[in-house]
C-alpha cells in the first residue's frame, strides 16, 4: 500500500514590521496668571505644570508628566545691564559643544516693555531652550528648560517643542510688577 500525504497551506507571507518613532502628543496648554507674591513679575503658566517660587523670585515650573522644568531666575537690573545680557548669551552658547544648532529669535512688546532673546537649541545638548527678558531699566529673568534625563534629542523632541511653545507663552505674558 503506497500512501500520497498532500499538505496545503494557507499562510501569508511574513514581513518585517518597519521601523517607527513613538508619537507622543500632548492636550493644548490651559493657563492661568500666577501668583508670585513680592516678586517684580507674573505670567501665565499652564495648569499641567506645578510652579514653586523661592524667597530670591527664583521659579522652577515642573511637568512631572514630560519629566522636564522650567527654571526662571531673576535679577534686578542696576547699572549692570550689560553684564546681565553678556552673561545669558554665554550661558546658551556653552550648549554649542552638543547642540546641532541654536536658532536667536528675538522678542519685542514695547506696551509691556518686554524685550529679549529666545535660544532654541537643537540636538543632545543638555538644555533645549533659553532665553531672557528685561525691561532695560530694572528687572532682568533668565530661563532654561531641562529635562530629567541624559539629553536624547529625537526621543524628547515632542516635550521640548511643548515646553518650547510654553516659554513663549511665558515671554508673551510677561509683565513687570510697579
Amino acid at each position: 500500500m503506497v500512501g500520497v500525504l498532500v499538505v496545503f497551506s494557507c499562510k501569508e507571507e511574513i514581513l518585517p514590521k518597519p521601523k517607527a518613532m513613538l508619537r507622543l502628543q500632548y492636550k493644548a496648554g490651559e493657563y492661568t496668571r500666577t501668583s508670585t507674591g513680592d516678586c517684580n513679575y507674573t505670567f501665565d503658566k499652564n495648569l499641567d505644570s506645578k510652579l514653586e517660587v523661592n524667597p530670591s523670585c527664583a521659579m522652577v515650573l515642573d511637568y512631572p508628566n514630560m519629566k522636564g522644568s522650567i527654571y526662571l531666575t531673576y535679577k534686578k537690573v542696576d547699572g549692570n545691564l550689560n553684564t546681565l545680557l553678556t552673561d545669558a548669551q554665554k550661558l546658551s552658547y556653552e550648549h554649542v559643544v552638543k547642540a546641532d544648532n541654536i536658532a536667536e529669535q528675538p522678542f519685542i512688546n514695547q506696551e509691556k516693555k518686554v524685550y529679549g532673546m529666545f535660544y532654541e537649541v537643537s540636538g543632545n545638548a543638555a538644555s533645549q531652550s533659553q532665553f531672557y527678558v528685561t525691561d532695560s531699566t530694572d528687572h532682568f529673568v533668565t530661563g532654561s528648560l531641562y529635562f530629567y534625563a541624559k539629553p536624547n534629542y529625537d526621543s524628547i523632541l515632542p516635550a521640548a517643542i511643548y515646553l518650547q511653545n510654553d516659554i513663549r507663552k511665558i515671554m508673551e505674558s510677561l509683565e513687570w510688577k510697579q
